[in-house]
């Protein structure tokens, strides 16, 4: 096994303050909103399902017959990449419509309107995309949390819409508005909330982004019920893909892979662990995709700029890379853009590109790196996993459930789905990837979503 680089980190030498208190269980079980579901199976209440890992758990979608799926419902979306979440007969749809960023909630199985909540934002993108959310809605329990691309952070009750805390993390932080603006959708560890921040100085040059710094708030927690600050951990600024929660050697870990690199922050403290420089050299370049933990406390990380993807082996005491991408001028294993990799055994299944014209669908195995097989012409394709199918959904809208071989690119069925008229239901962008709760299939593009049933 070859070690290329290993840095392993203590808060005292990365010179990080973290301000640390206790947050003390609370004892008293959350009462949870009634049950409006009358269908079975699991629900999805976050970014990527309730694992972090794009598996749904249900009726494994299609074979659809040659008409297509059969469609539920479609819903009329504002601006925005992300995709709803669902629990307990709850879709709630982010999205933005005029000058307010807005949730809406609905009922999943039929799309009646419930509640909606909205404030104003005056996020502009800098790089032309539009104007709305990049992140998911995390529900946990009885409460939901959202973050607009201008970083204000609300607490709200799932019942009823309900604003329970708010914080404007930007200004409470400093953040400085860099690139496509938030897109790191939160996550729960207990009575926490983390969210990736990445302030800067007060008073720093915003149109310096080389050289900003850190404040020491890669990752902040807060106190899940009231929105008070935890603590606050990582010399780092912010990236766009999101908190994962993993085990390391038997202990709890948050992983982040932020603008510099991959971190691991102990749980629940948020003392750092671990930071492996992974990013291009290239100023404008980001981290998106979310690290995988997978076996005997190995992770892998994959972006699109410049080093390609790793495999990391990582404990409380020491990381080690056990393959790379990074020295190879061609032939690169994986380089997601925005498409956390989607593990089935000794595999992951991925889109591999930075632009729609050079992405393939890749199967990979994660172990040494080696390419199964390559798909190209999907764009900069998303991917869930149900059983062994994949629910592909193609950057210009066609949806494809694909078998999750691991010898060849092998296609159930291929779909572009139309209203009543012939018009195309999904168009470009289609950046989100395929959720599915209770057997219900969701899907999304420029301006609509798409409710469908899974199995023909």
């Amino acid at each position: 096994m070859n070690v290329h680089r290993r840095q392993f980190l203590s808060a005292a030498s990365l010179g990080i303050a973290i301000t640390a208190k206790s947050v003390l269980a609370d004892n008293v079980a959350d009462a949870l909103p009634t049950d409006l579901a009358t269908r079975q199976g699991a629900d999805w209440p976050t970014l990527l399902g309730a694992k972090g890992d794009s598996v749904a758990v249900g009726p494994v979608p299609g074979p659809w017959p040659e008409t297509g799926p059969k469609i539920i419902y479609t819903l009329d979306m504002g601006e925005g990449y992300a995709m709803p979440s669902v629990s307990r007969g709850r879709l709630l749809p982010f999205d933005r419509v005029g000058d307010k960023i807005r949730l809406r909630c609905i009922h999943a199985e039929t799309s009646k309107a419930l509640w909606d909540f909205s404030y104003p934002t005056a996020y502009e993108d800098k790089y032309g995309y539009d104007g709305g959310p990049r992140t998911s809605p995390v529900i946990d329990g009885s409460r939901v949390y959202i973050i607009g691309p201008e970083g204000m952070l609300h607490a709200l009750d799932v019942a009823t819409g309900k604003v329970l805390w708010k914080r404007d993390t930007t200004a409470e932080f400093g953040v400085v508005q860099n690139f496509f603006g938030v897109g790191s959708t939160p996550i729960v560890s207990g009575d926490l909330l983390l969210v990736q921040v990445g302030g800067s100085p007060s008073g720093s040059d915003t149109t310096d982004i080389a050289n900003l710094k850190s404040t020491g708030t890669a990752l902040v927690a807060f106190n899940k019920r009231t929105g008070t600050l935890a603590w606050k951990a990582g010399d780092d600024l912010a990236s766009y893909s999101s908190p994962v929660l993993a085990t390391l050697a038997q202990q709890p870990f948050c992983l982040l892979l932020a603008r510099s690199g991959l971190w691991a922050f102990d749980l629940p403290s948020g003392k750092p662990k671990l930071l492996l420089p992974w990013r291009s050299a290239t100023l404008e370049s980001v981290n998106a995709a979310n690290p995988v933990p997978l076996d005997a406390d190995q992770i892998l990380i994959s972006e699109t700029y410049g080093p390609g993807a790793a495999l990391v082996r990582a404990t409380p005491t020491a990381s080690e890379i056990v393959w790379s991408d990074r020295d190879k001028r061609q032939g690169k294993s994986l380089q997601t853009h925005w498409c956390t990799p989607v593990r089935m055994g000794d595999v992951v299944f991925a889109s591999s590109g930075r632009h729609e014209g050079n992405a393939e669908l890749r199967c990979v195995r994660w172990c040494d790196g080696k390419v199964l097989w390559s798909e190209p012409g999907l764009g900069r394709a998303s991917i869930l996993r149900v059983g062994e199918t994949l629910v592909v959904q193609a950057e210009r809208g066609e949806v494809l459930l694909v078998s999750a071989r691991q010898d060849r690119f092998a296609v159930i069925s291929a779909h572009r789905l139309v209203d009543a008229l012939g018009r195309p239901l999904l168009r470009y962008p289609c950046w989100a990837a395929p959720i599915m709760a209770r057997g219900l299939l969701y899907l999304r593009g420029a301006g609509k979503m798409v409710c469908l049933e899974a199995k023909s």
